[in-house]
């Protein structure tokens, strides 16, 4: 397996296909899945030509089941040691969810100092924050996140099934049609990683405030969000990022759900492909 070090001695997982000439998109993925979460737009881009780069996060998929640093700094600086490693520049960066929150802290501490990203693509994603306070009384209860750590302690396996079986593909909505494969790919990535880095993850999508991170991109960044989102709701997300973003663009999908680049591939990687030809 191609794996790099990073300076805490944690050994990250990634994926490196296409020629090595192309331009580079580099793919962030969502909690609690793998780098496995992208088959549909890694295949869709290397057959376009392009190198496309995606790595398991740290606790994840078949990168090292660590003890510490399940927080989005180390996330950020776990995908910077991939990025320096392959020496990639002018890349496209396109997270989901969490993956949208590392995307985020990346560019803003490693990817634009470095001058190594072109652009960015933020998928129904965490910023700026998901956790209702003072300063964000939008957003959702803690007592919502504190149910996510009390369901994954008690039964990890039964919770991956529900909710890859109802809200992430919106399969719970009246008059969808569920798809098995689906539901189980999600269910085997989960159950690849660490519960424990998963259950400090939680802490780490939903109460991490980058409203910072936002406001120092400067590179253009696409927001994609499904309007039936029911684990990242967009008015909590990508409406709000939009007005921090000194270079952004928001396209939004009626009906579409949180894992909409999975179940809506087709017209997703389309959209996804316009935007990387500019």
């Amino acid at each position: 397996m191609a794996t790099v070090t990073t300076s805490d001695g944690t050994e990250i997982y990634y994926k490196d296909w296409g020629p090595k000439d192309s331009r580079p998109i580099v793919f962030h993925h969502g909690w609690p899945l793998s780098s496995d979460d992208w088959d549909a737009q890694m295949l869709f881009f290397v057959q376009n030509g392009y190198r496309v780069v995606a790595h398991d996060r740290r606790g994840h998929g078949r990168s090292a089941q660590v003890s510490e640093g399940h927080d989005m700094d180390h996330y950020a600086a776990d995908a910077a040691a991939v990025v320096e490693h392959l020496d990639l520049r002018d890349a496209v960066h396109i997270g989901h969810s969490t993956g949208g929150g590392e995307v985020a802290r990346y560019i803003a501490k490693f990817g634009q100092p470095q001058g190594r990203v072109a652009s960015a693509v933020l998928v129904s994603s965490v910023p700026p924050l998901m956790l209702k306070t003072d300063a964000n009384p939008e957003g959702l209860p803690l007592k919502v996140f504190d149910r996510f750590r009390d369901a994954l302690a008690a039964n990890r396996a039964q919770f991956y099934l529900d909710v890859a079986g109802g809200p992430f593909y919106g399969f719970n909505r009246d008059g969808a049609k569920a798809i098995p494969g689906v539901i189980q790919n999600w269910w085997r990535q989960g159950m690849m990683g660490s519960p424990k880095a998963h259950y400090e993850g939680i802490k780490a999508f939903s109460e991490t405030d980058q409203t910072e991170d936002l406001k120092a991109i400067t590179v253009p960044t696409l927001l994609l969000h499904g309007e039936d989102d029911q684990i990242v709701p967009i008015a909590d997300a990508s409406l709000k990022s939009i007005k921090l973003l000194k270079n952004g663009a928001l396209k939004t999908y009626p009906g579409y759900p949180h894992g909409m680049l999975t179940v809506h591939a087709d017209v997703l990687n389309t959209v996804l492909l316009d935007f990387v030809k500019g």
